[in-house]
């Protein structure tokens, strides 16, 4: 049995998952931060693209918000050391075109900074899937590179202000600047402002 999406009303919306009510049954889906972000409140409508995994002892579904972030789901279970868990840690990482970027330009150390997934997995993540996605990325995009300095400098300095690494990384996303201080000051304004 395949479920490709699922459209109907929330139920109710959890921190890794959501429940939403088709046609009178309620399914789980558990979802990344990225696509929880973009369901909405309780007793509103919501489509979400799904993927259903079936083990011998349970039947584990999962939503995203795009096909973008289905298609790079199902890329990084392909990944030897990659369950549905790591692969949707992954996902709240960033939108799926950052993603498929930081493997484009062999950033492991942005995988690395997932709960999970420590060097050998993040560097199996980039040989295995460089090639496939390099082909998603949209033309004129230009890789992210594997790691500057200012940037690595700002995320050392976010973890020694009492961010996890992977809270270092969203908001060094969204930050913009060339040396590690203006970096850190861009994602501690975008901290304050999402709070």
């Amino acid at each position: 049995m395949m479920i490709a999406a699922v459209s109907g009303e929330v139920i109710a919306r959890r921190g890794d998952h959501v429940v939403v009510d088709a046609a009178g049954v309620g399914y789980r889906l558990a979802v990344s931060g990225e696509t929880l972000r973009t369901v909405p409140a309780a007793g509103e409508r919501v489509s979400l693209h799904a993927h259903l995994i079936a083990r011998d002892d349970s039947l584990a579904l999962y939503g995203f918000a795009t096909e973008d972030e289905r298609e790079l789901f199902l890329a990084l279970i392909s990944v030897s050391g990659v369950g549905p868990k790591v692969a949707m840690a992954t996902l709240s990482g960033g939108p799926p075109g950052e993603l498929l970027r930081a493997i484009a330009g062999g950033d492991a150390k942005r995988f690395q900074a997932v709960p999970g997934i420590g060097k050998r997995t993040a560097e199996r993540i980039i040989v295995e899937l460089r090639e496939r996605v390099a082909g998603e990325l949209e033309e004129g995009a230009a890789p992210v590179a594997a790691e500057d300095g200012a940037r690595a400098e700002a995320r050392e300095g976010l973890i020694g202000l009492g961010y996890t690494p992977l809270e270092a990384e969203r908001l060094l996303a969204g930050a913009s600047g060339e040396t590690a201080e203006e970096l850190i000051a861009a994602a501690l304004r975008g901290d304050r402002a999402a709070a």
